[in-house]
């Protein structure tokens, strides 16, 4: 079986993080974003993943490379020269995709964190026996989305309707499909949404079915939502009683601490921390609903909230970081220094407060 990831364009919502790094390979609870995906895939039997991309390809390529090994799955790239949106990718990569034996691949949204019920999907796909499956998701505020209009009992896609003013429903598309290798008929390969112009017509045929995730979903592609999805993801894992979750009398809820951080006497860590490789967090620090990426100090006593902090950056004694900061790779907040919703760009020292949200170039 094959997939195809949407990794698309720049990632500029998650800015400054992606000036490093294309956005699929930004951590996510210590753990590429994309391999999530990959990994999922991969387990309910997937065999090769094209990556749709038209952004940095080399880079993506060279990591991946040392995961296909480990995976044991075969990663190519399918390289836009122009974007293409959402559908005109499925068209550049249909070589990659079809073999032959008719049966239907997975289309992922890079930016999807969630359970991924992938062998569930499977099983619905091949019950109701029309041309394509789309994951939707329940959300409170339908208004912000595209809501997916459906026949309850079948699944059957009626309609979309756009932000709607009024009250259609509170499904929205969840960005995982699985769809027949047909579908690949009706995408042209010029910059084209499958979301308003594929999946619309395939619905007015009666043959677009709609499967309600169970478990959580997010969105990850900016920060306010990266933090979010943090939370529902570890979340999750307790659920599962997963052993990756830290624990000790320094420890408050969920916490993912990577095995080579080291963390010093009398901190208070959580809820909704990740800790990544070679961190050092010092004595007496607090830290809650944030991330902390690979290689990251923070020296004594800092106190971290509602935040990102990129590769390698240190933060110094007493400093207090909220609000949505985020730092990008190699940044050197100075000691008692205060950043309220700070964005700064990578390399830099900060020596004086934000004391509102601002970019710091």
């Amino acid at each position: 079986m094959k997939a195809l990831i949407l990794v698309g364009g720049f990632g500029t919502r998650l800015r400054p993080l992606t000036l490093s790094v294309p956005k699929p390979l930004v951590e996510f609870a210590n753990k590429p974003m994309i391999l999530h995906q990959i990994e999922a895939l991969k387990a309910i039997g997937v065999t090769e993943v094209v990556l749709a991309i038209n952004y940095q390809p080399e880079v993506m390529l060279n990591f991946l490379k040392e995961f296909e090994a480990k995976v044991g799955i075969t990663i190519t790239c399918s390289q836009e020269t122009e974007p293409l949106g959402t559908a005109g990718p499925l068209a550049l990569a249909r070589d990659k995709l079809v073999d032959g034996s008719g049966s239907p691949f997975f289309v992922l949204n890079s930016d999807v964190i969630s359970d991924y019920p992938l062998k569930e999907m499977i099983e619905f796909h091949k019950s109701h026996g029309g041309e394509a499956s789309i994951m939707v998701t329940k959300v409170d505020e339908p208004s912000k989305y595209g809501v997916v209009v459906m026949e309850e009992s079948t699944g059957m896609v009626e309609r979309f309707v756009e932000k709607p003013k009024l009250f259609v429903g509170n499904k929205i598309n969840a960005g995982i499909y699985l769809l027949n290798p047909s579908v690949l008929d009706r995408i042209e390969l010029r910059p084209t949404s499958i979301e308003k112009e594929v999946f619309p017509k395939i619905a007015s045929e009666q043959k677009l079915f709609a499967m309600v995730l169970p478990g959580f979903w997010m969105d990850i592609g900016q920060p306010r939502d990266y933090i979010t999805g943090l939370r529902l993801y570890l979340d999750s894992l307790r659920k599962q009683s997963s052993p990756k979750l830290a624990s000790g009398p320094h420890i408050v809820g969920n916490v993912l601490v990577h095995e080579t951080a080291k963390i010093g006497e009398g901190c208070l860590i959580g809820p909704d921390v990740a800790i990544g490789p070679g961190c050092i967090v010092e004595s007496g620090v607090r830290l809650s609903r944030c991330t902390v990426m690979r290689g990251v100090r923070i020296k004594k006593h800092a106190c971290i909230s509602g935040s990102i902090i990129g590769w390698h950056s240190t933060v110094g004694q007493w400093a207090r970081v909220e609000n949505m900061t985020i730092l990008g790779e190699d940044v050197h907040v100075c000691d008692e220094v205060y950043s309220n919703g700070g964005v700064v760009l990578p390399h830099k020292e900060i020596k004086s407060s934000i004391l509102k949200p601002e970019i710091v170039m």
